[in-house]
């Protein structure tokens, strides 16, 4: 039995997962934009921790030629390279590539780059299973983790020896060694046979999310127990092995908080719960002239800028609806120059844009008022001015949260993703979907994170106008929220 490194941790994770890897391929999910993103973060923090060991050698990867990869790793070895960068082997059925190989006297030192703030205990195991296949072919010293310290923060030229921080785990390595030949042994059993008969559970989504997740799960209505709001997961696996899935197998007497209830309640009778006077005594916490505001964010595991910490949510755009008393609507918004640190304009603009008085509502104010405290760190000079203005914010989610609106739509989610489309349905208007490349908050960190390194300006362009779009849809779907609360409250509209 031949297993890749990332094939053995996929057995670890779930038997199933591998046994459809190596005989459903078909099955597997295409990783989405995020994924992606997530694993080009990865290549880019690999190739810049190679500079922690300067004038090393590199083995190209060839997804043709594996038996090249190795051969050429024996080489360079043979003729005493001491540094090696992506160092191949193929041993005891395992095939794995080093990240960084270091000649330590005799022996070697293993280095294992990972773009995570701290040492995680797949990675533990990623690290032990690289050791494994290593240490037949030659004599290794010590394996280490290299991973970003998040509280370094840039100021002129990249300082990567601050930047990574690198963490001794060759005991932690030495004491899983002994089980991994029994691993191996109960891996290559379960390939000889039929498909395992393991159920869904909490190893779908740990260490990662499974992409045969879709194939396994295919059979959970929606909504489901899985649904339920601010529920762990131990407990809806619970209630799921004894045999409730749909809300109409949930007992009458079951412990359920309030709007665990509201959830299944509604989703019999498929009719809205309100209660006016939520609602009303929300709305009556908002003065006018009212802006709607939301920013949008990005991150770098590596700072490019000064002042920018590793993995730090940077604003570069905003947009604000601004409803005035007499009824009057204004649209202001400000994107950021992709090639410049974008915080230094947007605070300026925005202090400008932003009424002198009047509430600020946000959707789920605590990351936007978390950002302002940041830009108040990072400019001095308008600290005052940008904490003043987080007295002034009201979170639209409040009303929803706090039961005074329920539609069974929402499926135990009060994300402005999931109350829009339930107060909206068929709005053209209102839905993300219509929109262009940019459709969620994912896509926008992860586009403009890259923008700077597209080359052709009229692809720029177009999506720096769908950025433009997506960011007022979030504003203009809280202005639409909160109008049609107040319909509610007053009557004309009967839901």
């Amino acid at each position: 039995m031949f297993l890749s490194k990332s094939q053995y941790l996929r057995g670890l994770q779930c038997h199933k997962s591998l046994w459809l890897y190596k005989n459903r391929p078909e099955l597997r999910e295409k990783p989405d934009t995020q994924t992606e993103s997530l694993f080009e973060t990865g290549y880019q923090v690999g190739d810049l921790a190679k500079g922690l060991f300067p004038c090393g050698v590199e083995v190209m990867f060839d997804p043709d030629d594996f038996n090249g990869m190795i051969e050429k790793t024996k080489a360079l070895i043979a003729n005493g390279t001491e540094v090696i960068y992506e160092a191949a082997f193929s041993e005891n059925g395992i095939f794995a590539m080093a990240d960084i190989l270091v000649k330590n006297g005799d022996a070697w030192d293993m280095y294992e780059v990972k773009a995570s703030t701290k040492v995680k205990g797949y990675q533990v195991e990623d690290a032990a299973i690289q050791w494994y296949a290593l240490d037949s072919a030659i004599k290794l010293n010590r394996a280490y983790i290299v991973h970003i310290n998040n509280q370094y923060v840039r100021q002129g030229t990249l300082d990567i020896d601050a930047l990574f921080t690198i963490a001794d785990i060759t005991e932690e390595v030495q004491v899983k060694q002994d089980a991994i030949e029994h691993n191996l042994a109960e891996m290559k059993q379960i390939l000889e046979g039929e498909m395992p008969d393991i159920d869904i559970g909490g190893h779908c989504d740990d260490p990662f999310g499974c992409d045969f997740k879709a194939h396994c799960w295919k059979h959970i209505p929606n909504p489901s127990v899985f649904n339920l709001y601010w529920m762990g997961w131990a407990k809806k696996f619970e209630m799921y092995y004894k045999g409730m899935l749909s809300y109409a197998d949930i007992p009458d007497d079951f412990s359920l908080n309030a709007t665990q209830k509201l959830q299944v309640q509604t989703a019999k009778t498929l009719e809205p719960h309100i209660d006016k006077e939520v609602i009303k005594a929300f709305l009556g916490t908002i003065k006018f002239p009212i802006n709607f505001f939301d920013f949008e964010t990005f991150q770098n595991a590596i700072p490019r800028f000064d002042d920018q910490r590793p993995y730090q949510q940077i604003p570069f755009q905003y947009s604000l609806h601004i409803v005035y008393e007499d009824g009057t609507v204004e649209h202001k918004e400000f994107l950021g120059d992709e090639n410049n640190d974008p915080r230094p304009a947007l605070i300026e603009q925005m202090l400008e844009d932003i009424t002198d008085e009047g509430s600020i509502v946000a959707y789920n104010q605590s990351f936007e008022m978390s950002r302002m405290k940041e830009l108040a760190q990072f400019n001095e000079d308008r600290k005052e001015e940008l904490l003043a203005l987080n007295e002034r914010f009201v979170d639209l989610i409040v009303p929803f949260r706090g039961r005074g609106y329920y539609h069974p739509d929402f499926n135990g989610s009060f994300s402005i993703k999931s109350v829009l489309p339930a107060l909206f349905p068929n709005d053209p208007e209102l839905d993300y979907k219509k929109l262009g490349s940019v459709q969620n908050g994912g896509d926008a960190m992860d586009t403009f994170a890259n923008l700077h390194l597209l080359k052709d300006k009229s692809k720029r362009d177009e999506i720096r106008k769908d950025l433009l779009a997506y960011c007022r849809l979030d504003t203009l779907a809280m202005v639409r929220i909160w109008e049609q609360l107040n319909m509610l409250v007053d009557g004309s509209v009967d839901k």
